[in-house]
């Protein structure tokens, strides 16, 4: 029988088993490492977590990062329910970006609409280079001109939870991904 989640009475189907995931962070690590070769304590550039749905997948990245680096965090977000709002809202005040690489880690692109706000945000903070790394990306509804420096995966425009991605704050804990399945 195949794995199945119920959250807020909805019914998820697996999409995505764990090792999948692990096998596509080792080698977006991989890239990440060659990339950043050679980057000393002094230059070390920033990992920016997006909060809460990124974390799961901040926490495996960093774990095969073999380079200094400085973490941070950010909580931006633009979904109610099972949608995007459209509408971005940034609840984290962010210091000490000036002249540095910045590392934007999140858990999906879908619209873009967030990692577009934070680009900007990053840049006029005084970001030497700002790059966007994803577990998962929407390629369906990406239309935006901000460029996806490191994507794990590509999956289709569904709903989904797990791997800290959430359904209502529900779903983050499951170490695969399932999408909804209606």
């Amino acid at each position: 029988m195949e794995p199945r989640l119920t959250i807020h009475g909805r019914k998820f189907k697996l999409l995505i088993p764990n090792a999948e995931i692990e096998s596509a962070i080792d080698a977006l690590a991989d890239q990440i490492n060659r990339d950043f070769e050679g980057a000393t304590e002094e230059d070390a550039p920033i990992l920016l977590c997006t909060l809460n749905g990124a974390m799961i997948f901040m926490g495996e990245l960093l774990k095969r990062i073999n380079f200094p680096v400085i973490v941070k965090a950010a909580k931006l977000s633009s979904y109610e329910g099972t949608h995007s709002t459209g509408v971005v809202k940034s609840e984290t005040v962010l210091k000490d970006i000036e002249g540095r690489s910045v590392i934007v880690v999140e858990d999906i692109v879908d619209t873009g609409n967030t990692i577009e706000v934070m680009e900007r945000m990053l840049f006029s903070l005084g970001a030497a280079d700002v790059r966007i790394c994803t577990l998962l990306l929407k390629p369906d509804v990406y239309k935006k001109s901000t460029v996806l420096d490191y994507v794990a995966m590509r999956i289709p425009n569904k709903f989904i939870v797990g791997f800290g991605l959430d359904y209502d704050e529900l779903g983050r804990n499951s170490k695969d991904i399932y999408v909804l399945d209606e």
